[in-house]
């Protein structure tokens, strides 16, 4: 089986490492990502099988890697968002800009991983 390319958008190290290290351990190509120059250059040279975006990190939020990716890109790549800004405002603005799932942090990253294999298994 063809290993799957994930994006991993996060600017807290430590929360980065934890989930990069369990998404590797699942079996991800993951690249990492600390604020969005990094998102934006990544995204000129591939689209990942799957993004994983907090919402507010430096020069590009998560809201507008969605728009992005959505318009821009004209992609249809899953977006999971994750914030500590989980208010239903967020969660809806997410949803209505085209994000597939939000996770509210604290992030388990074993939950993570089952919803990233669910985003890849729908047709």
């Amino acid at each position: 089986m063809e290993t799957k390319k994930l994006l991993l958008a996060e600017d807290d190290e430590l929360l980065a490492s934890l989930l990069n290290f369990r998404l590797k351990k699942g079996g991800y190509d993951v690249s990492l990502s600390t604020n969005g120059r990094e998102v934006k250059e990544y995204l000129s040279k591939t689209i990942p099988d799957i993004i994983v975006s907090d919402i507010m990190m430096p020069y590009f939020s998560g809201m507008e890697l969605i728009e992005y990716v959505r318009n821009e890109l004209k992609s249809n790549v899953p977006i999971i968002i994750i914030s500590s800004a989980g208010n239903e405002e967020n969660v809806l603005n997410a949803f209505e800009l085209g994000a597939n799932d939000f996770l509210s942090k604290p992030v388990s990253p074993s939950e993570l991983l089952v919803r990233v294999e669910r985003q890849l298994k729908k047709p």
